[in-house]
């Protein structure tokens, strides 16, 4: 009895891991997704604005 118990504080706790983890991985995501927005934005203003001075320079490769 005193086993089963343990086990259930256990795996409580190990539920709140899983609860955190999803949250960090909720938090990252939002934030990729963010920057990848950002970054697609940047990039659709630089082709229509690439005839203008600056045109003939390399651009940056990541």
């Amino acid at each position: 009895m005193t086993q089963k118990k343990g086990n259930s504080s256990a795996s409580s706790g190990r539920s709140g891991d899983a609860l955190s983890r999803e949250e960090r991985l909720k938090a990252a995501l939002k934030a990729n997704m963010a920057r990848r927005k950002a970054q697609g934005r940047a990039r659709a203003g630089s082709q229509t604005s690439e005839a203008g001075p600056g045109a003939d320079r390399p651009k940056d490769v990541e």
